[in-house]
């Protein structure tokens, strides 16, 4: 799934009536109808008397009065609130949505501040519509993001002396650093304030906390031992110059990783609110206990106090118990990209060793062997998953009875039949015609487009599987494409093959070979405004960190696993994505050195329909043969094994070896009689 759009790209806003990244499918939780019909022009407007407002809007007076009522007892004037949970997680509980409950605007970006007097809201152009029409009149909406315009609307808004609260835990280092910063000349005073003011305004209607059971994930889906990975921490820590004496971890992965433990409480992602202080002589996991059952202590060693016993505190407690323990002689290691401040304001600074990540975060970026197999067995099992769902496409889409949603839903299905599926890893971007042109665009039940064979269609999805995470982008067209639509693909296509294929030094910056993705784009003067690529994990989280082709990622390192996914969008016209899973590995090349490749473990055949095999040199034609022939020894075995003709036949079909006079391919139909005697030919 791509990620990070760039200020072109999210000026996208809205297309036909239809709101990003499925976001309305919040609606209803806070007081919007459960079915809506909108036009782009249905939105707000506060400058009319009375004002006009769509039936999306939700009324936040009582929220606002009921947060101005916990300011007033905690004396502040203004009171910040992002969008996000306790451990800077992507995706976040009903309970965590704090901004949404007060402004009624459910995207997934965005920060609220309320004064006294004003609300506002701020938030990127991809927003902007389903804001105006989910925010009632109480809302100021401001169409920017950054820090700064923050902070110039506060130095405007609140008077000289008073104070702007905000909660810790939902607050970055790096954002505290960023407020502070900004407002340290000022007259204003930046406080940090627990618990939480909008949960205190929320009161018994706030979500429950989550109960469902944490859960052990079993030996033959996990990498090492939950002792063996402790070991191989405290090992690191005894060998770092500054001799930290316990490691802090705040991203739920981490927690989840190190110990083999999965959860429910995250949607898509298989996790559990937790932190973790990993000293060298003990361990203190802070956990809902009651989610515990007497197996799982257990198998944490629970019941004893030695250094390889878990010590099974309350979630509530941990700052309390890190600011206990800071009062010791310690050094406190901290990944500062998932600390809140909530932790790192009660631990003195000479007491700390800060690294961009944990340890642990660093740690499992790299996948051991068995890890490896793991994630790739998944691969396999998805790839028959999305093929049904391809060849059901072929089927029915020229009977005009699909739609995106209904599709997607379909897909879900299909996932879910599969062996160890644990659900989807992400909402579906199921995306017909212009709706594609928006790179994270979700539909609904009640907002979707018809699939028809006249427009390009693109899927990017992903499942969960206890032996692994997937994601995959294939984008299809089963009728006749423009000549711009097949040249855009195949440059797409290409930027695929040339990444994939790279040689490059071991240790080198994914930023610096990213430009391999884009460059049949540039070439003619195309491009793409997000990320070329994530890392993945094993039953964990869809878009890993720190592996990718960004900035602030880790230099490649063999057993890394990252999505390699240029695209194209053509604004209110399609869009274009490619996206493969693939494995660091080392190179073999003709002289001695340290190189190393990808391996691509995504095993699903692009669309012949869309490739224009005189833009392909001779090696890229040869790479994406050798693929084919790949997919084939992998997945053709699981479907024959499981008696799938039809998705057998047309497996066969979109891998046949392209050349450059390649026929355009049979329909389907045509060629099943054939293919089933094939098959029961040559069943093994």
């Amino acid at each position: 799934m791509a990620e990070d759009l760039t200020a072109n790209e999210q000026s996208e806003g809205a297309v036909d009536g239809k709101l990003l990244r499925g976001d309305i499918k919040a609606l209803g939780a806070w007081g919007h109808p459960k079915s809506v019909d909108l036009t782009a022009e249905d939105v707000r407007n506060c400058l009319i008397s009375p004002p006009y407002l769509p039936v999306t809007v939700v009324n936040t007076t009582a929220q606002l009065t009921a947060l101005r009522q916990q300011m007033h007892i905690q004396n502040l004037f203004a009171y910040i609130i992002p969008e996000t949970d306790a451990h800077m997680s992507e995706y976040i509980g009903t309970r965590d949505k704090r901004r949404a409950w007060m402004t009624g605007f459910t995207g997934s970006a965005g920060t609220a501040v309320v004064t006294m007097g004003k609300a506002g809201l701020w938030t990127d152009s991809r927003y902007w519509t389903q804001a105006e029409r989910q925010m009632d009149c109480n809302w100021e909406l401001h169409k920017e993001v950054d820090t700064a315009s923050i902070v110039i609307w506060l130095l405007t808004e609140v008077p000289a002396g008073k104070r702007v609260g905000f909660d810790p835990f939902l607050f970055s280092i790096g954002s505290w650093e960023s407020y502070n910063m900004a407002l340290m000349n000022s007259n204003i005073k930046l406080v940090s304030i627990t618990p939480n003011l909008v949960d205190q305004a929320w009161g018994s209607e706030k979500p429950l906390v989550p109960s469902q059971p944490i859960y052990v994930l079993q030996e033959a889906f996990t990498g090492n031992t939950w002792q063996k990975k402790v070991s191989d921490i405290r090992s690191q820590m005894q060998k770092h110059p500054k001799a930290p004496t316990a490691v802090l971890l705040s991203a739920l992965d981490e927690t989840a990783w190190l110990f083999n433990l999965r959860g429910s409480d995250i949607p898509y992602n298989p996790f559990f609110y937790s932190y973790t202080l990993l000293t060298d002589s003990s361990i203190r996991l802070f956990v809902n206990r009651s989610c515990l059952n007497s197996e799982t202590l257990k198998y944490l060693n629970s019941s004893c106090t030695g250094s390889m016993c878990v010590q099974v505190e309350d979630y509530s407690q941990v700052r309390h118990n890190i600011q206990a323990y800071a009062s010791g002689n310690v050094k406190i290691w901290i990944g500062t990209s998932y600390t809140t401040y909530g932790l790192y304001e009660v631990i003195p600074t000479e007491k700390l060793i800060e690294d961009t990540y944990s340890p642990v975060m660093v740690t499992k970026a790299v996948k051991n062997s068995k890890e490896q197999a793991l994630l790739r067995a998944s691969h396999v099992r998805d790839a028959v998953a999305v093929i049904r769902y391809l060849v059901w496409l072929e089927k029915n889409v020229p009977k005009g009875t699909v739609d995106e949603f209904s599709g997607a839903e379909l897909l879900n299905k299909f996932r879910g039949k599969e062996q160890f599926s644990s659900g989807p890893s992400f909402e579906t971007i199921s995306a017909s015609g212009l709706n594609a042109a928006l790179a994270h665009y979700s539909p609904t039940k009640e907002l979707h487009r018809k699939l028809s064979s006249d427009e390009m269609y693109l899927l990017d999805s992903g499942g969960q599987y206890w032996d692994g995470t997937t994601d995959i982008t294939r984008t299809v067209h089963w009728g006749t494409p423009s000549a711009f639509q097949k040249e855009a693909y195949t440059r797409v296509l290409i930027g695929n093959i040339d990444l994939s294929r790279l040689v490059f030094p071991a240790n080198t910056s994914g930023r610096m070979m990213e430009v391999f993705a884009r460059r049949a784009l540039w070439d003619v003067g195309l491009n793409y405004g997000h990320g070329t690529g994530h890392g993945i994990g094993n039953f964990l989280c869809v878009h890993e960190w720190p592996v990718g082709f960004q900035y602030n990622n880790l230099p490649m390192a063999k057993g890394m696993f990252t999505s390699i996914e240029p695209g194209y969008y053509q604004d209110g016209e399609f869009g274009i994505r490619l996206e493969d899973v693939a494995l660091v590995v080392e190179a073999k090349t003709k002289y001695p050195g340290s190189y190393l490749t990808f391996e691509v473990v995504s095993l699903v055949p692009y669309d012949r329909n869309l490739i224009d095999v005189s833009l392909l040199s001779p090696e890229q034609l040869q790479y994406l043969n050798h693929y084919y022939q790949t997919i084939r020894e992998k997945v053709g075995p699981e479907l024959q094994q499981r008696q799938l003709l039809e998705e057998f036949e047309w497996l066969q079909q979109h891998t046949e070896p392209l050349s450059a006079k390649a026929p355009h391919t049979a329909p389907l139909a045509s060629l099943l009689a054939v293919s089933s005697l094939a098959i029961l030919g040559c069943r093994v």
